[in-house]
């Protein structure tokens, strides 16, 4: 590897939230990069960024101020709906950009990013870090060696246990400001869904509905002045880990809320592989849960358990299978799963640092966010206007 001295330079559009966990993966001073400007339209958000950039970098209310600034590269870790303007504004300034997940909420706005960059020749990192998991880059491996042969079918479910605390307190419960909750979770699991079938989806046809969250109580009511606080399930903790008032504490059951909670999609791939995907916000657990099914077997994958499962398909004359709960358990480098999202979140940061310096292309392109969020709007159509959708394709 080409020497790495100086470290890079990065500016951080959104200092709090994602991105301030994202300062253990980007700040390192004495290695391989540090974050030497900040911006965030929140006083707070700000103040425990120079708790760790330092006095010398640069803080501001104005993400434009952090953009003139000499960088190496950009990450936006911005709210979701801000993610095109601000991704947009960094690429035309010049600079290389890390894109948090979803790329944009609309495929417009993925479709602009990605032409902004080839006009100014600027590099797109998407932060799609399952792809970096040690458990998915394994499967991936083993399908791409034909461990179940020709792929024909990947089912994949998601519970989501925490989706009251992080998606139904806050903005996240909005259309105007993440079209659905299956562009700001889903577009994980649709890329890799993309990824370990080798083929993007074509055409969807989906169910969902609220059917937990949202309902009549005023849109103003918060977790800390609510009388029915004591007995609800949903109220959140009156203060987080900084002593300050919980950030998330809009009422689960307000007004406003009109994403979807549980949803169920049936997926067509360019290929011809066929797909499901189901997510459901109120169970009790937090679990993925993918299974690929081909042609001479199947390969699951819990990704919270790091647990892959290989079972082979017998033939008529040896039976059919009768398998053990441990059967077909494939081992894993130890160590391998250290470290954020299972060992996935230091080895995307590494990634974009590569990219940017060595220019080694990352595991997920602009064309992968792309498509994970357009398969996620012709499921949301399907949703809200029924029948089946056709993923939207490259503009010609």
């Amino acid at each position: 590897m080409p020497s790495e001295s100086p470290p890079l330079r990065l500016g951080i559009i959104g200092t709090w939230g994602r991105g301030y966990y994202l300062k253990d993966l980007f700040h390192q001073p004495g290695g391989r990069s540090i974050i030497t400007a900040g911006a965030d339209v929140s006083d707070f958000a700000l103040e425990k960024f120079r708790e760790y950039a330092g006095p010398d970098a640069l803080a501001t209310a104005d993400y434009r101020e952090l953009l003139s600034r000499d960088l190496d590269a950009v990450i936006v870790s911005s709210p979701d709906y801000c993610h095109e303007e601000h991704a947009v504004a960094a690429l035309e300034a010049g600079h290389h950009i890390y894109l948090e997940k979803p790329m944009a909420i609309t495929v417009e706005g993925c479709d602009r990013i990605r032409d902004t960059a080839r006009r100014v020749d600027r590099k797109v990192m998407i932060g799609f870090n399952l792809r970096y998991s040690p458990v998915l880059h394994k499967a991936a491996q083993m399908l791409r060696e034909g461990a179940v042969g020709k792929i024909r079918a990947v089912w994949m479910r998601h519970f989501v246990g925490y989706g009251s605390d992080f998606y139904f307190h806050d903005w996240h419960a909005r259309r105007d400001r993440v079209t659905s909750l299956l562009l700001q979770k889903a577009s994980h699991d649709l890329d890799i869904m993309h990824w370990l079938a080798g083929s993007y989806a074509s055409e969807v046809a989906a169910f969902g509905d609220r059917d937990m969250f949202g309902g009549d109580k005023p849109d103003d009511l918060t977790c800390d002045a609510c009388d029915e606080r004591d007995d609800c399930p949903e109220a959140q903790p009156l203060e987080d880990h900084f002593g300050l008032p919980h950030p998330r504490r809009q009422c689960a059951f307000r007004e406003e809320i009109d994403v979807e909670d549980n949803q169920v999609l049936i997926l067509r791939l360019a290929s011809g592989v066929k797909a499901s995907y189901l997510q459901c916000h109120f169970t009790p657990d937090t679990e993925r849960n993918y299974t690929v099914i081909g042609t001479t077997g199947r390969i699951e994958i819990r990704l919270e358990k790091n647990v892959i499962r290989l079972l082979e398909r017998p033939n008529n004359q040896s039976g059919h299978g009768d398998f053990d709960d441990g059967d077909g358990l494939v081992s894993l480098d130890e160590g391998a799963t250290e470290g954020g999202h299972g060992g996935a979140d230091p080895a995307v940061a590494d990634a974009f640092l590569d990219f940017v310096r060595h220019d080694a292309p990352p595991r997920a392109s602009s064309l992968d966010g792309r498509m994970s969020v357009a398969a996620a709007i012709a499921a949301t159509r399907s949703i809200r206007e029924g029948g089946v959708q056709r993923v939207a394709p490259l503009p010609t």
